[in-house]
């Protein structure tokens, strides 16, 4: 590629940005500079609006035999690029390997479910109460998208949105994570002008948030803003929406609870809660918060689980056996070690203590912890496992919604239909039964409850999101009116 990422792609061209600001991307292992971006600017902002805005028209038309085909291309494209993809993901978000593929086969999926919505775009038509009249309902798309990318699955959850929202013939801005702006918006757009895209149909500005941020939002053209990542951020960004009258897809925070109950298999609970807490050192909306183990077994499952936590490898996420790399700045590693700092002070014990080289954090687990501490009430999004003891089963579903998240979940029994009826009474758009939190299937509703979003991503709850409907009436014989 020409541009060496260090440009905007605007109307199908690669352009300089026209701040006289930066975005600076480093690599969070190395901290070496990966480039630097001239930031867009409020005029680059509106070119990329415009020009989507006038792609979307002709896009719209396009027989969903067409919108297949380019999806097609860009599937044998990802394959084709699938090293370089998971190599940017290792050096720009720090993910291990391990982590890169699970998000490359992600990525693969939503865009493989996206392109069967130009044939799934289904309208109805329903009985009328007056005569001679019939109602139809017809689903379109919505216009223009505007998309924030996050940076801890960028590449995935980028698409997540975008591939969607093409597939039922909208067009896409896209404002990459500042942390990640090749993974999460240039690589895509790269992806899709080779693999033929018209001009325009994908738009992708890199610049910064006290720039362009609010004006990414309120502007005129998009019809939904749709965004990835915190509870903070993405309440701000619901505010200017509903001021602007603008639809929104959100999904945010997690604080996310395993409920370890007393008839648990002990050694496969402690599996899934490593797997669940710490892939991608625990970055990840769905990750576990808070484990909260029956007090019969907690001890046992305490003392298997620090072993196990303790054999993880940690260091360099271009190794293949790298379990844990980098956090992705040193602000995330302080702001951590705080809340572990201030939670053992409170009386919260660290049966693993590990230390920080630069972004480089080595797990921690932490007992003997409370529900009010600032480990277990705040989201941690970092290597850090809190376990959490409970008398019964009743406790351990209060303290599992004693949040104001709601996004994932998981419940430990030997007794699967026990399990189900423990799950339906947590709080939480999802939950796994003995599975840890960390599942995205492609077709399944993706979303959460309470401050952890709004709206569900996912086969034909995407659909609906992304598409509008329109009532059409067509009277077959003239109306009588009273006057």
């Amino acid at each position: 590629m020409t541009t060496a990422y260090t440009k905007q792609y605007i109307n199908g061209e690669w352009i300089e940005g026209s701040s006289d600001k930066k975005v600076i991307n480093y690599n969070p292992y190395t901290n070496e500079v990966l480039q630097e971006i001239t930031s867009a600017n409020q005029d680059d902002l509106n070119a990329a609006y415009d020009s989507a805005e006038r792609a979307q028209k002709e896009w719209a038309t396009l027989a969903p035999a067409q919108i297949q085909q380019y999806f097609d291309v860009l599937l044998q494209k990802m394959n084709e690029r699938k090293e370089d993809i998971m190599d940017w993901l290792v050096k720009e978000s720090g993910s291990t390997k391990m982590k890169a593929q699970v998000e490359f086969q992600a990525a693969m999926a939503i865009v493989k479910e996206s392109s069967s919505f130009p044939t799934r775009m289904q309208g109805a038509i329903l009985p009328s109460n007056v005569a001679g009249k019939n109602n139809y309902v017809e689903r379109s798309p919505k216009g223009v998208i505007g998309v924030i990318g996050p940076w801890n699955f960028p590449f995935h959850l980028a698409l997540r949105t975008i591939a969607p929202a093409i597939a039922t013939g909208n067009t896409v801005v896209v404002k990459p994570a500042s942390d990640t702006p090749v993974t999460s918006g240039l690589i895509i757009g790269e992806l899709l002008e080779q693999a033929g895209f018209p001009k325009g149909v994908i738009n992708v500005v890199v610049g910064r948030g006290s720039e362009i941020g609010d004006s990414f939002v309120t502007h005129p053209t998009p019809k939904l803003i749709s965004f990835t990542g915190s509870t903070e951020v993405g309440s701000h960004i619901g505010e200017l929406a509903g001021k602007h009258i603008k639809d929104t897809a959100l999904e945010l925070g997690g604080n996310n609870a395993m409920l370890v109950l007393e008839d648990a298999d002990i050694d496969k609970a402690v599996q899934a809660a490593a797997f669940g807490k710490y892939l991608h050192q625990g970055q990840i909306c769905m990750s576990l918060n808070r484990i909260i183990v029956h007090e019969s077994i907690y001890d046992q499952f305490t003392s298997a689980f620090a072993e196990k936590v303790k054999s993880l490898k940690v260091g360099d996420p271009a190794e293949e056996d790298t379990v844990i790399g980098p956090v992705i700045n040193q602000d995330a590693v302080e702001r951590i070690h705080k809340d572990v700092e201030d939670s053992v002070q409170q009386g919260a014990h660290q049966l693993v203590s590990g230390e920080a080289r630069g972004n480089l954090m080595e797990p921690i687990v932490l007992s003997n912890v409370t529900n009010d501490m600032p480990i277990a009430h705040n989201e941690i999004f970092g290597p850090v496992a809190t376990v959490i003891k409970v008398g019964d089963e009743q406790e351990a579903i209060d303290v599992a919604n004693s949040s104001p998240y709601g996004l994932s979940g998981s419940v430990f029994t030997t007794d699967r239909y026990r399990g189900i009826e423990v799950a339906k009474q947590v709080e939480t758009g999802m939950i796994h039964i003995n599975d840890q939190s960390v599942n995205d299937e492609a077709h399944v509703a993706f979303g959460g409850e309470k401050q952890s979003g709004i709206g569900r991503f996912g086969g034909e709850w995407a659909l609906d999101k992304f598409t509008t409907v329109k009532w059409i009436s067509v009277q077959s014989e003239y109306r009588t009116y009273p006057f």
